[in-house]
C-alpha cells in the first residue's frame, strides 16, 4: 500500500473573505505548502541543485473543488499522493479535512524543470531518486482519502 503525506495547518485571517469563510484561492497556496513539505520530507526543495544543474517545478495546472467552508482558525489536516508520476511532470491529489470531514479535494500537475543561468527553463525527466521517493506516494487514482 502507498505511503500518503499528510500536514496540517491552521486558517489564517488573510485568507478569509468578509464572512470568515477561507477564500478559494488559499487552497491553491495551501497545495502548493503541502507539495513543498512533501518535497521536503523526500530530502529536496521546490528549488534545488541536483547533477543536472538548478531544479524547480513549475505548476502546469491546478484545481480545487469545494464540498465545505472553513473559517479562521479552523485546523485543517491535508493528505497528497501521487495521482500521476510521468517522466517529465507530477500530479498531486490532495484532500482537505476539518475535524474529519472532508471540505476540498485539489489536484496540481508540476513538471521538473533545469534552470541553466539566462537561458530559458527546460523540461527534464525527474531525478532517480526523486522518482524512487514520489513512487512511495503513488496511488490508485480511484483509492479514496484516509481522513
Amino acid at each position: 500500500m502507498a505511503d500518503v503525506f499528510r500536514t496540517t495547518r491552521r486558517v489564517e485571517f488573510r485568507e478569509t473573505d468578509a464572512a470568515g469563510i477561507a477564500h478559494f484561492t488559499s487552497f491553491f497556496a495551501y497545495m502548493e505548502e503541502a507539495e513543498h513539505a512533501l518535497l521536503r520530507q523526500l530530502g529536496t526543495s521546490v528549488v534545488a541543485l541536483t547533477e543536472q544543474g538548478k531544479i524547480s517545478w513549475p505548476r502546469v495546472s491546478a484545481s480545487c473543488d469545494y464540498t465545505s467552508p472553513v473559517r479562521f482558525e479552523d485546523d485543517l489536516n491535508i493528505e497528497v499522493r501521487v495521482d500521476h508520476l510521468g517522466k517529465k511532470s507530477v500530479t498531486y491529489a490532495f484532500w482537505f479535512f476539518h475535524q474529519r470531514n472532508e471540505v476540498a479535494k485539489g489536484q496540481l500537475t508540476s513538471v521538473c524543470c533545469h534552470l541553466p543561468p539566462e537561458k530559458a527553463m527546460q523540461a527534464i525527466d525527474i531525478p532517480p531518486t526523486l522518482v524512487a521517493g514520489l513512487s512511495s506516494f503513488q496511488v490508485h487514482k480511484d483509492a479514496p482519502p484516509t481522513g
